[in-house]
């Protein structure tokens, strides 16, 4: 599972590219679950990408982020990866 980076006051977007998987199938829903503690925002879905914007959580904490998608053939699954917030490092 791969893991990302994000400062404890950062609002940064998250995308999943889902075209290879896809092949000449679209997506036609997207529903995201994320772990308590972190601050869901703006989602948002093209034909082959789905992207969540995050904010907040604690310094020292990893989340999981989930993401389950349907496709215009009827096809589900299902991608997660970590994002683990750090302290940050600039200053404000």
């Amino acid at each position: 599972m791969e893991i990302f980076e994000k400062g404890d006051s950062e609002n940064l977007d998250y995308q999943i590219d889902w075209s290879a998987w896809l092949a000449t199938d679209t997506l036609a829903t997207s529903t995201w679950t994320v772990d308590a503690g972190l601050t869901v925002g703006f989602a948002s879905r093209s034909q082959t990408t789905t992207t969540q914007w995050l904010s907040g959580g604690l310094a020292g904490t990893q989340y999981t982020v989930t993401n389950v998608v349907t496709t215009a053939a009827g096809r589900t699954a299902e991608r997660s990866f970590l994002v683990l917030v750090v302290a940050n490092r600039w200053p404000a």
